[in-house]
């Protein structure tokens, strides 16, 4: 363990079996976390769980579908039973089925980016605070998890962007409505990240030029390099801090 800025609270994680979700759960283990792991398959989270434990964490994993309302439910009711709270919410669970014009895409894939990003977030928003006025919580912290694309142009992702754009709306309103109640929201906006997740990107030499020339750190960044703003936000350190944006781009929306 490390400085221990979490120290027995407890944090759900949506989308946490790789990538920017499995960094930020692992990060906040070494910070004390008991961690409750979400997203769909079960395989992944157990592995995660199992990473926890060998640094002498917590962790719950639950195959969760974060575009159900139900299933939200039930993975909060599931965390009270285990651990008899739930201190602070990582929203990170994202789809992104399609990639193309903005024009083209199917029906069906725009429901779905949106069922995800956008619902999925808010009724854990609404489990989590209903959680905490039921509890009488003194405070608490959510944080969730926007892009770049949700500030600037999107080509090829344009609904993404659109369902990002709206997640920074949903945080500004929340911070505002739930400030009287201590309870903080922020986002971060990260840029381009190598997870399986951006990998149309990522692995594709032109895609990922395009945007690495746009950026001063001429580089992509490393789920890690975000997993540290997620313990800095949930944690004491960011007390006054909601309503915001944290954009961690290598500078990407800076030119």
């Amino acid at each position: 363990m490390s400085s221990a800025r979490l120290q027995d609270r407890v944090v759900i994680v949506t989308g946490a079996s790789r990538g920017i979700g499995e960094a930020t759960a692992l990060a906040a283990a070494r910070e004390g976390a008991t961690l409750v792991l979400a997203s769909r398959k079960q395989e992944g989270l157990e592995l995660v769980a199992d990473k926890i434990r060998k640094l002498g964490g917590k962790a719950l994993p639950l195959a969760t579908h974060m575009g159900e309302p139900t299933a939200i439910a039930e993975l909060f009711a599931k965390a009270c039973e285990s651990f008899g709270r739930i201190d602070a919410l990582v929203n990170n669970a994202a789809s992104n089925p399609y990639f193309g014009p903005m024009i083209d895409i199917p029906e069906s894939a725009f429901d779905k980016t949106f069922e995800i990003n956008v619902k999925g977030y808010f009724q854990a928003c609404v489990q989590y605070v209903r959680h905490l006025r039921e509890r009488g919580a003194k405070a608490g912290s959510i944080v969730n998890i926007a892009s770049v694309a949700g500030l600037r142009s999107a080509p090829m992702q344009g609904v993404y962007g659109m369902t990002k754009a709206a997640v920074i709306s949903m945080t500004q309103t929340l911070a505002y409505e739930l400030g009287g109640s201590n309870i903080r929201v922020n986002a971060i906006c990260p840029g381009l990240i190598e997870t399986r997740f951006a990998s149309a990107i990522v692995h594709n030499p032109t895609l990922r030029d395009m945007v690495v020339k746009r950026t001063p750190l001429a580089r992509h960044g490393q789920p890690e390099e975000i997993a540290s703003a997620y313990v800095y936000l949930l944690s004491d350190e960011s007390s006054f801090m909601t309503g915001q944006e944290m954009v961690i781009d290598g500078g990407m929306t800076a030119t």
